[in-house]
């Protein structure tokens, strides 16, 4: 999985209304606020944003008395759950633990729900881990009505020993299962529908290595004949100006370069995928899988891995750029040639360092040479290069899994949104600065292929952030709101999953707010959201409470999907961009 910051200050939330986003261009239409500290309750419920907050500041007859609250409050339109509210004394303090308002999502948009399986799903042999206790948990999920699972196809595993030698036994054994439980996709006129107690299987095309990220609980490296040409050609990895390799995954600079015994990176890739959907067929035929999430770079996202904790990077440090090895250092100086500036075929030499922070660089410092001449070049070529090779991958993807819906994941670089330069995301490779959409493009190569879009850290809150790291600078917030509609702006479907395991009610409830904007005009909603992931934890009595009412909520209490109009009429537009 992506790294995610939140690792360090997760273990309190704040107790606190929904927070505002710093940029008010980019914040969604709610207005909020915070209890002060001296008023500050123990209930770890969450206050709607629009409720009126002058009842929790007004007086109250008595302070022993429990006061109830309507049980129907107007909220922008939509009701509320009834909560019983303690009283609050004369000085102000609520002197028992109170239970706030929360939005009531009865009768709002279906949102499906997935579940990640275990990373240690599959071993290293290709083989099915514990398939009893697996059919057990399957059965428990299909019981809440999740929708469905997720499930990596390493191909560090699949493809281990020999180029184009392919073991998918321990995959087909698993999607034997997911059938044989009768959990099952029902197409409707080319669009995908569920009826009751029917589910489905999503799967990513992992070409990259498991293992040292947070989350992470095995180790699976890149096919062990990749690793022998790594030996004697470290430049088909990525590389940071102090020379350090980074074998997780490889260089976009040899998407093109037959240097892979004779075959380049995206002919590899394609052939993984063409392998993949003829060994499946039948599961593709039955609807068992529905969707494929195909991984452009580390964890799986379209990102450079600019922030690697094996190089030393810790949050909340800006990372590296990486784009030193031969084949990207060939790209960037003919790119300088035909700009008319060869001198400026190089990486920023004041950029910092991992751990860096953007004002302590003559790059990333407000007024810095980001946004100099130079600067705009090298950013330019710097974020084409990842958009070109997340182009290049997805029209192969396209040719592998025809008729199949494809997805690809971006990570939630949220910490240093605050400043001017977007530090973290730049070197990230989402040219994103303060007067710039840096996801725009990204968006519009995704319409191009019919894709759709999956982000992260949908559960995390700013305010958590700004009391936990304040030097950060971080608004997770106002990052997801840019993307998600940078994204609907080009009528692209997007899904979203946790950054981080979440057990908690107030990380669900951020996790609905952001699935679905309170009145949106257009009824935007997401698409699909995957839980972070399957675990003894997760299934623990109180935990897996609290999850089924958060699949339910998703679900808008609703037992199967109907296809609301917003949602009907952007399938009918990929539909007609698949078919164009």
């Amino acid at each position: 999985m992506a790294f995610s910051p939140a690792h360090f200050f997760q273990n309190a939330w704040p107790l606190n209304a929904y927070s505002t986003v710093s940029r008010a261009w980019l914040s969604p239409p709610v207005v909020s606020r915070t209890l002060p500290g001296s008023r500050r309750v123990s209930s770890r419920f969450v206050i709607s944003a629009r409720y009126n907050s002058h009842r929790l500041y007004g007086n109250f007859a008595s302070s022993t008395a429990r006061s109830p609250v309507s049980s129907k409050v107007e909220n922008g339109g939509e009701n509320t759950e009834d909560h019983p509210i303690d009283t609050i004394d004369d000085n102000g303090m609520a002197d028992e633990p109170l239970k706030l308002l929360e939005r009531d999502f009865a009768g709002s948009p279906y949102v499906p729900v997935y579940v990640m399986l275990p990373l240690s799903i599959i071993n290293m042999n290709c083989e099915l881990v514990d398939p009893d206790d697996l059919l057990h948990q399957l059965r428990t999920l299909k019981s809440i009505n999740v929708d469905g699972v997720m499930v990596d196809c390493w191909w560090g595993i699949v493809e281990a020993h020999t180029p184009q030698v392919y073991n998918w036994s321990g995959y087909k054994r698993l999607f034997q299962i997911v059938r044989d439980m009768q959990l099952k996709l029902q197409v409707i006129s080319n669009s995908f529908s569920f009826s009751s107690g029917e589910d489905l299987e999503l799967v990513v095309m992992s070409f990259h290595e498991c293992g040292g990220n947070v989350g992470d609980d095995v180790h699976i490296p890149l096919p062990e004949w990749v690793r022998e040409i790594g030996q004697g050609n470290p430049d088909i990895f990525f590389t940071d100006k102090e020379g350090r390799r980074n074998p997780e995954c490889l260089s976009w600079g040899i998407d093109k370069e037959r240097v892979l015994k004779g075959r380049t990176a995206v002919e590899i890739y394609f052939d993984y995928m063409r392998s993949f959907r003829v060994e499946f067929d039948e599961f593709f035929a039955n609807g068992i899988i529905s969707e494929i999430e195909i991984g452009l770079g580390p964890c799986g996202e379209l990102r450079y891995p600019s922030y690697r904790a094996n190089h030393g990077w810790q949050y909340p440090g800006i990372g590296e750029f990486q784009c030193y090895d031969q084949y990207l250092l060939r790209s960037l100086t003919k790119a300088a040639e035909a700009r008319g500036h060869l001198f400026w075929a190089k990486g920023p030499d004041n950029a910092g360092h991992y751990n860096s922070r953007p004002h302590e660089t003559g790059f990333f410092c407000d007024g810095g040479e980001y946004d100099s001449y130079y600067g705009r070049f090298f950013l330019n070529w710097y974020s084409k290069v990842l958009v070109d090779h997340g182009d290049r991958v997805l029209a192969l993807a396209n040719l592998a899994f025809e008729g199949t819906c494809i997805a690809v994941k971006l990570s939630g670089i949220h910490w240093w949104y605050k400043t001017a330069s977007h530090a973290a995301e730049l070197t990230a490779g989402f040219y994103n600065p303060c007067n710039r959409d840096g996801y725009a493009p990204i968006a519009e190569m995704l319409q191009k292929h019919g894709a759709a879009l999956n982000f992260t850290c949908v559960e995390l809150r700013t305010l958590d952030q700004e009391e936990g790291f304040p030097e950060a600078m971080a608004d997770p917030e106002g990052l997801v709101w840019q993307v998600l509609n940078s994204a609907w702006d080009v009528s692209i479907p997007v899904a979203s999953e946790n950054a981080l395991p979440c057990y908690d009610r107030e990380g669900y409830n951020k996790i609905l707010e952001n699935a679905k904007p309170l009145n949106d005009p257009d009824g935007r909603h997401l698409s699909a959201f995957t839980y972070l992931r399957l675990s003894p934890v997760l299934m623990e009595t109180h935990n897996f409470t609290e999850f089924e009412r958060f699949v339910k909520r998703m679900h808008g209490g609703k037992r199967f999907r109907i296809r609301d109009e917003w949602h009907s009429q952007l399938l009918k537009k990929k539909k007609k961009k698949l078919l164009i």
